[in-house]
């Protein structure tokens, strides 16, 4: 659950900071995949804190199937949060077999210092085998569905709160804008089988506050209050695949991106910042008053070539700058962007050649 209560074995969430569920079995950040120990309530009945049996991910699948089965003949609501694939990146035995250290292809952006290679190879060897280990428990979730009937009727959405660098850029965890650490998966699952298009993937630039919205629009309903953030997929989903007006045209061209207190975790960015990431591939993030990342993911998918401080690319760089500004209004973000103004050194340009003045023209319109 996350309150920032330290180890969570031994902290219990109050029952009315449990969402509301009729049933809660969690517990307060444990960070500690086999020494997992939950508490809560089951309707009326509170359940006292116990610690689960064997690895944390196969656990609280077992308890999302016992509540599947017990709930089968009504309309229901369930969220399993594991906290896997994660530090200390430790699996069950017959997961770890599968990965060694020495078999890990590094990606691109990772430098060639010793040291980092050799842990991101360490950890991204767990990290892959929790990895699997979660794939094969939603299977069992889906197997379950389709013993009971339910796979014609129910939704599954699957996605993750952030990602993981493991020696990308030098980095380890998360709190930075780079991809490794803000790109997660989505992915949604079921229906009814006329309106169900398989293996379709989407280019929109979904954002975490977009989920809730988008789970109510899957059963059918409105959110209530106009001051709730987040837009509406759910017809990317449940819109028949043929005819028709196009399904999310007006959906955010962008997603906005904020760290407003990091976390100070090791190898990692410490100041706060802000950005976007455009639908047509474009990533700007910029710290208090100057610009820190501007990349063409569609040409440098690694994120290698970094203009925010290229006078080629400033054209770009002012575009996007405001697009981010208009974002922070939006949202009523207290942050301070940098300003650029519209036209080059004036100082320079007063002296500068006319062949000097054609190429500043030049440069300004790019």
């Amino acid at each position: 659950w996350h309150e920032g209560y330290g180890r969570g074995g031994w902290h219990i969430v109050d029952k009315n900071r449990r969402g509301r569920f009729q049933t809660w079995i969690g517990y307060e950040n444990n960070n500690s995949q086999f020494d997992c120990w939950v508490h809560g309530h089951d309707g009326d009945k509170d359940v006292d804190l116990y610690k689960l049996p064997g690895h944390e991910t196969d656990a609280l699948t077992d308890l999302l199937l016992e509540q599947i089965e017990k709930h089968k003949d009504e309309n229901f609501f369930h969220v399993c949060s594991v906290q896997p694939p994660h530090n200390p990146y430790s699996a069950p035995a017959e997961w770890t077999g599968r990965h060694a250290p020495g078999n890990i292809q590094l990606r691109a952006n990772v430098p060639p210092i010793e040291r980092i290679q050799t842990q991101s190879k360490q950890t991204l060897a767990g990290y892959y085998s929790l990895i699997e280990q979660i794939d094969h428990n939603v299977g069992r979730v889906m197997d379950k569905l389709y013993e009971l009937g339910l796979d014609n009727n129910t939704y599954i959405m699957f996605f993750s709160d952030h990602g993981d660098h493991h020696g990308s850029h030098g980095h380890t965890e998360k709190m930075t804008p780079l991809e490794e650490s803000v790109r997660v998966p989505m992915m949604i699952w079921g229906g009814r089988r006329y309106n169900y298009r398989p293996r379709t993937q989407v280019d929109h630039v979904m954002n975490h506050v977009d989920v809730p919205v988008t789970t109510l629009g899957l059963c059918g309903l409105q959110m209530k209050s106009k001051e709730v953030a987040g837009y509406d997929y759910s017809p990317l989903v449940r819109q028949r695949p043929w005819g028709g007006k196009a399904a999310c045209e007006d959906a955010p061209n962008e997603a906005y991106l904020q760290c407003v207190v990091p976390t100070q975790h090791g190898p990692s960015i410490d100041l706060p910042w802000r950005g976007i990431v455009t639908r047509d591939g474009w990533k700007y993030v910029a710290m208090e008053g100057q610009p820190l990342y501007l990349y063409d993911l569609n040409e440098d998918p690694y994120e290698l070539h970094n203009m925010a401080h290229h006078a080629h690319a400033k054209g770009k760089r002012r575009e996007l700058n405001e697009i981010l500004r208009g974002w922070i209004e939006k949202t009523g973000d207290s942050f301070t962007l940098p300003e650029f103004k519209e036209a080059g050194n004036p100082v320079l340009a007063e002296h500068a050649t006319e062949e000097y003045k054609e190429k500043l023209h030049w440069y300004e319109k790019q």
